[in-house]
C-alpha cells in the first residue's frame, strides 16, 4: 500500500483556475473513499499511474510510430512508447504490441479494421450471456457492419457451451472468433477456443480487457501461446489509466498498427502511454503478484459468503475477478438491488444474467468485482461482512411490510458502518488531509 497522497500543488491551482470543476473532483475524491466500489470494471491506480497521466506529455502531438512520427520534437515522446511497448511484451509474451487505442472498443474496432471486411461473419460470446458490445451486439459497429454469430452458455451450469461454439464455427465459417467478455466468471479455455477457431480457418481474438491483470500476474491463464490477438484495456485489474491495448502475432503487425493509424484515429494520448508504462513496471512487482492473487481469494470467499446467504450466483460461483448474481430468488430485480446497495454506500451495477427474462435497462442481476476493494486492502474477513450488509439490504428492499422509511433507515444504518470500514482502509491514489480524511 502506498503512502497516502497529501494536496499537490496541481490541485492547488486547479483550484484556483477552476473552482467549480476542483469542488467537483474534491467530491469523488471522498466518495471513492467513503463507499464500497464493486463495480468489477473499476479500480484505484496509483498516485504515479495519476501523475503520469496527468502530466506534460499532454502537450506533445504525435501522429505515428516510434522512429516514424508526422510531427517533429519527438526525441522524449519516442522513448515513452517504445518503453511501454518494451514492457508488455516483457509482461505479456506478445511478439507485437500497439499501445495506442484510446481504450478496448476502439482497439477491438480496429482488429475488425485490419483483419476483416463489412459483411464478413464473426462470432462472439452473446452480450446477454456475458459478451462485450464490440463482440457482434447488435447495437454496436461490430453488429451493424458484420454478419455476427453469437454463442452462449449452458443454461443448466452457466458455463460457455463449446459444443455450440464448434457447431456455429463450423457452419458459419468466421473471419475472426473473438473469446473472452465482460461478465463471464469463470476461467476462459482459450486453448480451445484457438482449435476450434484454427480448424476452420479463423483468426483467434481474446478479450482481456477484465482479466488482464490477473494474466500479467499469473493467477489466469494466458491467451499468448493460443490465439492470434489479444486486445486488452488497461485500466480495471491492471490499474493503469484508462487506455488500451493489442498484443498479436507478428504476421498480424502491420496490419493492426494501420488499422490503429491511420485507420482509426490520429495522434496517441502520451499521458496515457506514460502511465501505461508505470503501471507495467508496478505489475512486474511481487506486490502485484499477491495482489491478484487476493483480488481472486476475494471473490471466491465472497461468492461463498454470499451463496451461504441464499444468493443465486451464475455458473456457481467464481474463478476470477467477478460475480454475477440472479435476485430473481430475492424477491427484487437486479435493478432495484443496484440502486438500494448504492444507498447503502456499495456500489456495483445491475447487468442481466444468461437466459434473462427482463429488459437490459431493468435486468434480473448484478455484477460486482473485487479489484478496487483488495487494493484498498479488504481481505476474507471484510467480505464475509460485506456478504452480511448485501443480505440485510436485499431483505430490506424485498420486505413489502416495510414502510419506505424504514428502508431508508436500514439503508443509512448500513451506509454508516460501510464509511466506518472504509475509514479503516485508505484507497491507492486519493488525496487524504493530515488525519487520513478524504479531502
Amino acid at each position: 500500500m502506498e503512502a497516502l497522497a497529501a494536496p499537490s500543488a496541481t490541485a492547488e491551482n486547479l483550484a484556483a483556475v477552476d473552482p467549480e470543476v476542483a469542488a467537483i473532483i474534491r467530491a469523488e475524491n471522498k466518495r471513492q473513499h467513503n463507499k464500497i466500489r464493486l463495480i468489477p470494471s473499476e479500480n484505484y491506480a496509483s498516485r504515479a499511474v495519476l501523475e503520469a497521466t496527468g502530466s506534460i506529455l499532454t502537450n506533445k502531438y504525435s501522429e505515428g510510430y516510434a522512429g516514424k512520427r508526422y510531427y517533429e520534437g519527438q526525441q522524449e515522446i519516442d522513448k515513452i512508447e517504445s518503453l511501454c511497448v518494451e514492457r508488455v511484451k516483457a509482461v505479456f509474451g506478445a511478439e507485437h504490441v500497439n499501445v495506442q487505442p484510446y481504450s478496448g472498443s476502439p482497439a477491438n474496432q480496429a482488429v475488425y479494421v485490419a483483419l476483416c471486411e463489412p459483411g464478413d461473419s464473426v462470432m462472439g460470446l452473446s452480450l446477454a450471456h456475458g459478451g462485450h458490445l464490440t463482440h457482434g451486439a447488435a447495437v454496436s459497429i461490430s453488429g451493424l457492419h458484420y454478419q455476427a454469430v453469437q454463442y452462449g452458455v449452458r443454461k443448466e451450469d452457466g458455463l460457455i457451451d463449446f459444443d455450440q461454439v464448434e457447431a456455429l464455427a463450423a457452419a458459419h465459417r468466421p473471419k475472426l472468433l473473438f473469446c473472452g467478455g465482460t461478465a463471464y466468471p469463470r476461467v476462459v479455455d482459450f486453448a480451445r477456443f484457438a482449435e476450434i477457431g484454427h480448424a476452420v480457418g479463423a483468426i483467434v481474438v481474446a478479450d482481456i480487457a477484465h482479466i488482464s491483470g490477473l494474466v500479467a500476474a499469473g493467477v489466469h491463464p494466458s491467451p499468448v501461446p493460443y490465439v492470434d490477438v489479444v486486445t486488452s484495456t488497461t485500466h480495471k485489474s491492471l490499474r493503469g489509466p484508462r487506455g488500451g491495448m493489442i498484443m498479436c502475432k507478428a504476421r498480424y503487425a502491420d496490419a493492426i498498427d494501420k488499422a490503429v493509424f491511420p485507420g482509426l484515429q490520429g495522434g496517441p494520448h502520451n499521458g496515457t502511454t506514460a502511465a501505461i508504462a508505470v503501471a507495467l513496471q508496478e505489475a512486474q512487482s511481487e506486490e502485484f503478484k499477491a495482489y491478484a492473487q487476493q483480488v481472486v481469494d476475494n471473490a471466491r470467499i465472497l461468492g461463498e459468503a454470499l451463496s451461504a446467504r441464499g444468493f443465486a450466483l451464475s455458473s456457481g460461483g467464481t474463478d476470477n475477478h467477478l460475480i454475477l448474481i440472479d435476485m430473481t430468488d430475492r424477491g427484487i430485480t437486479g435493478y432495484q438491488m443496484a440502486k438500494s446497495l448504492d444507498a447503502a454506500g456499495i456500489v456495483c451495477n445491475f447487468n442481466s444474467v444468461p437466459f434473462d427474462s427482463r429488459p437490459a435497462r431493468k435486468p434480473s442481476g448484478i455484477r460486482i468485482g473485487t479489484p478496487a476493494i483488495t487494493s484498498r486492502g479488504f481481505g476474507s474477513d471484510e467480505m464475509k461482512q460485506l456478504a452480511e450488509w448485501m443480505d440485510r439490504v436485499a431483505t430490506a428492499r424485498a420486505d413489502e411490510t416495510l414502510e419506505k422509511d424504514d428502508r431508508v433507515e436500514i439503508n443509512a444504518e448500513v451506509r454508516a458502518e460501510v464509511r466506518a470500514l472504509c475509514d479503516r482502509f485508505p484507497a491507492p491514489g486519493l488525496l487524504y488531509d493530515g488525519d487520513g480524511q478524504p479531502l
